[in-house]
């Protein structure tokens, strides 16, 4: 609210477009800006939210938790599960302890490297060998993610990642190969792992798989896991533009896992099954995307390396999880719809237990 401001162009077409809005808006109220409200008004006004936050705020468990507060139904995991997803080293930790595959990783935080950046530097270089990928930790997906190839890259995204200013050097951007206009927030840790290969696979590809949970008859949740689609990146990294902007991208939909259809639809099956352990563990609710590789030795015998969990995750027209949806019959509005329909239905769960345990 307080940094709201209005484009010129956007108010000529707001004034333009105002004998239409006046005509089709039943209520007769035109909001021209953001109107701060409380959660007890939100729960008298409107039926549900629909949390369209990719990252923080909104994804990382807060809001969901106040939603609940106020018996407002909403999209997406619950906030013990949105809490731990949002921090991708906590969520390859926790899978990596339930035995799924994950790279190796280690939080750098910037006290410490203000304080001992030598040793820090040391670390990382006996444990890792270049390259390497660093990242923040609880940004949304593909926020910041650099290939780092060597000792001065290291230092330069860490300069960069711990600056105590939005201005950012010019020189260090220059070795990370970063555009002006291209996102890289200031954080107090970032994490760095170890770059995902093949390691001798037959077959190896990234892949993103979405899906949809719903109640049984009896309550229970039931999963279904889309099929996967195939990340295809320009630079080995996906970017926030190849993800959510039409035509920077490529997304394969379902995935080549096989040249074979009948040995592709097997291998799926595995993954799919991998997918699905790794969203009960993590307690994901309502819908999300699950980022990972896959290693294929034979169509019997494959890896699935997690990266990360968006529970949130961002739906724009060039979204792959739309093109899942429709493999599986949803239209855009359909899929939403089950979306919110999950969420109307655990609210009422919610406040039926929360009844019973009063009484």
């Amino acid at each position: 609210v307080l940094n709201f401001k209005v484009h010129p162009i956007l108010k000529e077409i707001a004034e333009l477009a105002l004998p239409i809005t006046l005509k089709f808006n039943t209520d007769k109220e035109v909001l021209n800006s953001p109107v701060q409200i409380s959660y007890e008004d939100l729960a008298k006004e409107f039926d549900a939210v629909f949390i369209a936050l990719h990252g923080r705020p909104g994804e990382d468990g807060v809001l969901q938790r106040n939603l609940i507060k106020y018996n407002i139904p909403f999209n997406g995991s619950g906030p013990e599960s949105s809490e731990i997803t949002i921090n991708k080293y906590r969520t390859t930790e926790i899978l990596r302890q339930n035995g799924f595959l994950v790279a190796d990783a280690k939080m750098i935080f910037k006290s410490n490297w203000l304080s001992n950046k030598n040793s820090i530097i040391s670390e990382i270089e006996t444990n890792f060998k270049y390259p390497i990928i660093a990242k923040p930790s609880d940004d949304g997906c593909s926020s910041a993610v650099k290939k780092i190839n060597n000792n001065e890259q290291l230092i330069a995204f860490a300069e960069l990642m711990f600056r105590n200013s939005e201005q950012r050097d010019s020189e260090l951007e220059k070795i990370l190969n970063l555009d002006s206009n291209e996102e890289f927030p200031q954080k107090e840790y970032f994490m760095v792992e170890s770059f995902i290969q093949s390691n001798g696979a037959a077959h190896f590809l990234e892949i993103t798989g979405g899906m949809l949970t719903q109640m049984d008859a009896q309550g229970n949740r039931v999963y279904e896991i889309f099929e996967p689609s195939e990340a295809l990146a320009n630079n080995g990294i996906l970017s926030l533009a190849e993800k959510f902007l039409a035509g920077e991208g490529q997304n394969i939909t379902p995935a080549r896992f096989d040249k074979n259809p009948q040995l592709s639809a097997q291998i799926s099956s595995l993954v799919k099954i991998e997918l699905e352990k790794a969203a009960k563990v993590l307690n994901i609710e309502g819908y999300c995307r699950i980022d990972a590789f896959v290693r294929i030795f034979s169509p019997s015998k494959i890896e699935v390396i997690f990266i990360e969990v968006n529970s949130l995750p961002g739906m724009t027209p060039a979204t792959c999880i739309f093109h899942q949806a429709a493999i599986n019959g949803y239209k855009p509005l359909d899929f939403i719809d089950k979306i919110l329909n999950y969420g109307f239905l655990r609210t009422q769960n919610l406040v039926h237990n929360n009844e019973k345990l009063s009484n």
